[in-house]
């Protein structure tokens, strides 16, 4: 049997820690026909050169600035060849068979466009992580959560979520993603710099008639920035970037009431966190809601596919995350989702 070629690509950014904690488990991975790359993204420290002296094996590329997650994948990818590109933080612990039952299940079906692991956090092995868990959701108003984490709550995993499934978005933590259908899409969008780039990429996927995939039988641990103090960079980019992603994919029918319910829901968050003290994240949601009235006004080529409402597409909760969580304090994906 001819396996086909697995590139496992690490986008690096000062990450020496983490390359020498982690990069030893990609390294012992089953899967014969893979290589991996580490795509150096204007790191300042010495990770090259340390990966260059202890792991001989591992490919280097090295871009000279940071071009962010998605502009630093996009041209990472750019300069890589294999049948299949794997998205991997650094910050990720793989099991040794964790790509055999991923590329099973992508070459049995060739319509399916990208697919993830299971996420568990590394500190707490017994929790699903905070970046795609068990594969991603969407909300009707745009919300993403996912199969064992529902905003900040991640739930244990007592294999409730262990079935394959069709879903949204595949976490860029760890995604596995057709490099022809990658390329057919053009990449990820490098406007977004970093945040929610992934669920852009898999959202336009869906409307090219890709289904994207969630493999819970191969499993990866994810230290993750969910465990780390939040900043007002992250934050603006979190809510600008989510709230672009509407604007470009929502049929206009649902864009002239879902977003102004958006404004008004983000406006209350903001509100909170001003009168709980916590000026960053008002100002940040301030900023990204300037930012995304910028956007508006500038010409865009984007528009390529046509749109879908929102609702026929695979992984998307058809009622409000908000009000489920805040109101009814429903905090796992079954109790709101049913499934």
């Amino acid at each position: 049997m001819v396996y086909p070629s697995v590139a496992i690509v690490i986008l690096n950014f000062n990450g020496k820690k983490h390359l020498e904690n982690f990069l030893p488990s990609v390294l012992a991975s089953t899967y014969t026909n893979k290589k991996i790359v580490l795509a150096d993204n204007g790191s300042t420290d010495d990770s090259v050169a340390f990966v260059k002296a202890n792991f001989p094996s591992v490919e280097i590329i090295i871009n000279d600035k940071n071009e962010g997650f998605a502009g630093g994948y996009n041209w990472a990818l750019s300069n890589v060849e294999a049948n299949y590109f794997v998205l991997l933080n650094s910050d990720v612990s793989v099991t040794p068979a964790w790509i055999e039952p991923i590329i099973h299940l992508m070459e049995e079906d060739p319509k399916v466009g990208a697919c993830q692991p299971k996420l568990l956090s590394y500190f707490n092995p017994h929790l699903f992580e905070y970046a795609g868990a068990s594969g991603g959701w969407i909300d009707s108003l745009g919300y993403p959560f996912s199969r064992g984490r529902v905003f900040d709550v991640c739930e244990a995993d007592q294999s409730q979520y262990n079935t394959a499934q069709r879903i949204f978005w595949a976490s860029g933590a760890a995604m596995f993603v057709k490099s022809s259908v990658y390329r057919e899409m053009g990449g990820l969008d490098a406007s977004f710099f970093a945040h929610q780039e992934e669920i852009e990429l898999c959202w336009r996927m869906q409307l090219a008639g890709y289904s994207i995939m969630a493999c819970p039988t191969s499993v990866v641990y994810h230290v993750g920035a969910g465990t780390l103090p939040r900043g007002g960079r992250k934050v603006f980019l979190n809510f600008r970037n989510n709230l672009i992603m509407l604007c470009m994919h929502l049929p206009l029918s649902e864009k002239l009431w879902k977003l102004p319910t958006r404004f008004a829901l983000d406006a209350i968050s903001a509100w909170k966190g001003l009168l709980t003290g916590d000026t960053y994240f008002f100002t940040a949601i301030m900023k990204a809601h300037f930012a995304l009235f910028l956007w508006i006004l500038k010409p865009h080529q984007h528009q390529k596919l046509k749109t879908k409402p929102l609702s026929t597409l695979d992984g998307v909760y058809k009622g409000s995350l908000v009000w489920q969580y805040f109101v009814r304090h429903k905090t796992s994906f079954q109790k709101i989702v049913g499934k």
